[in-house]
């Protein structure tokens, strides 16, 4: 499912089970030493996933360890992102010479909580939000509009790890094409700095709904500049 979302550089793993064996590493064994079965089971497939997408990139089996705020490690070169939800698992991985930056999202095709909506968005969302879900009920646009948020903000990340204080939700603003699947992420703080100091000042994706769940991803894709001396990011999911 997951694939379509992506770029042509990246690779993907999903699975709708944990019935995959994955010998985890002694350092990810220590990870999750204490956790609860469900945290232990989530997170070794999660483990399957990521190693599974690295091969496809050329990569050997290596640990994948939670680093600063929970963000994966991955090995030099390469970016990525991971997620996990009742009934899902995937991860998606690019050389960083390809893709400047990823991040993936999968939530159950279900209502938010009460209160949660009112809390990630800004106004201009809430009444997009409650427009789409009279329009269409068949996609929980709220539990969308969430999942576009994570995705963005694991796309974020990696490129302003220091940032304080941590990235909110009120911070980007999601407007959604329903006839494209795509969906542009307006950010209402300062962005992340590339490489050559140009400051991102949105972000794009796309989406799709099946088997009870909804799934969102966001890529910057690096290009070649005009001059060719440096690179630049553009984001390619353009809607």
């Amino acid at each position: 499912m997951i694939e379509g979302l992506l770029p042509g550089e990246a690779r993907s793993s999903e699975v709708f089970d944990d019935s995959r064996p994955c010998a985890l590493f002694l350092e990810e064994e220590a990870v999750i030493s204490r956790s609860t079965e469900k945290r232990r089971r989530e997170f070794t497939t999660g483990r399957w996933c990521a190693r599974d997408a690295l091969s496809r990139l050329g990569y050997p089996p290596v640990p994948v360890l939670p680093g600063m705020k929970g963000a994966p490690v991955w090995p030099p070169g390469v970016v990525g992102s991971i997620t996990h939800c009742p009934g899902y698992r995937a991860a998606a991985v690019a050389r960083s010479g390809d893709v400047t930056t990823l991040g993936i999202d999968a939530e159950p095709n279900k209502p938010l909580p009460s209160g949660v909506l009112e809390v990630i968005t800004v106004d201009e969302e809430l009444g997009r939000v409650t427009d789409l879900l009279r329009r269409d009920p068949s996609v929980r646009w709220d539990r969308l509009l969430f999942s576009a948020k994570e995705s963005v903000y694991k796309a974020w990340f990696p490129l302003d790890p220091l940032r304080e204080p941590r990235l909110d939700f009120k911070e980007a603003s999601i407007s959604f094409d329903p006839a494209r699947c795509g969906f542009r992420a307006r950010l209402l703080a300062e962005g992340p700095r590339l490489g050559d100091g140009v400051e991102l000042e949105e972000f794009s994706g796309r989406w799709l709904v099946g088997r009870g769940l909804v799934i969102t991803a966001v890529a910057v894709v690096a290009v070649p500049s005009l001059s060719g001396a440096t690179r630049e990011a553009q984001n390619v999911l353009d809607i």
